[in-house]
């Protein structure tokens, strides 16, 4: 096992990608939390928060998108597995600054490998869709800090990743 614990799962022993095999392992529940921020200038964080932003309500397309995403992680990261997912929720919190949002994903299920992809993928598609939005009236927004912050199920069980608390 020594030799092998580097060894990165998603490539053979000849250094090719592959799908990794998880039947073998058994089902348990898993969940995961991902968070990112989408800074803006604080005129287009009041359009924002007012409903202002002539596409239609962003907070709400930007949940509806990262659910989306989430349930389809596998068709846009070659090496996922399609996973039963039990419960996907996003959450979008002004930043202290007023300059920004922070969007929170955490996405369930029980089954036999984790939901960390689902959460990044959710957490970053929400954040496009707000820049998408948004970026008729802001052409300086950026992404920031998309990130994994909290983990259970699995060998590892419950992981909380950064000092964030857990949501």
């Amino acid at each position: 096992m020594g030799a092998n614990k580097n060894r990165l799962s998603h490539l053979d022993e000849s250094g090719n990608a592959r799908m990794v095999d998880v039947g073998d392992k058994l089902i348990s529940k898993r969940a995961a939390t991902a968070k990112c921020e989408v800074l803006m200038a604080r005129n287009t964080f009041n359009l924002v928060q007012k409903g202002g932003i002539p596409k239609g309500d962003v907070i709400n397309t930007c949940k509806i998108a990262g659910v989306m995403a989430a349930k389809r992680t596998h068709d846009l990261i070659p090496l996922c597995h399609p996973l039963p997912l039990s419960q996907i929720i996003l959450d979008v919190f002004p930043l202290d600054s007023n300059k920004g949002l922070e969007i929170v994903a955490t996405v369930k299920t029980e089954w036999k490998t984790g939901v960390e992809m689902e959460a990044l993928t959710a957490a970053n598609i929400a954040a496009l869709t707000i820049y998408d939005m948004c970026k008729a009236i802001d052409k300086n927004m950026t992404i920031n800090n998309l990130r994994l912050t909290y983990k259970s199920g699995g060998k590892t069980n419950k992981q909380n990743l950064t000092n964030d608390p857990v949501k």
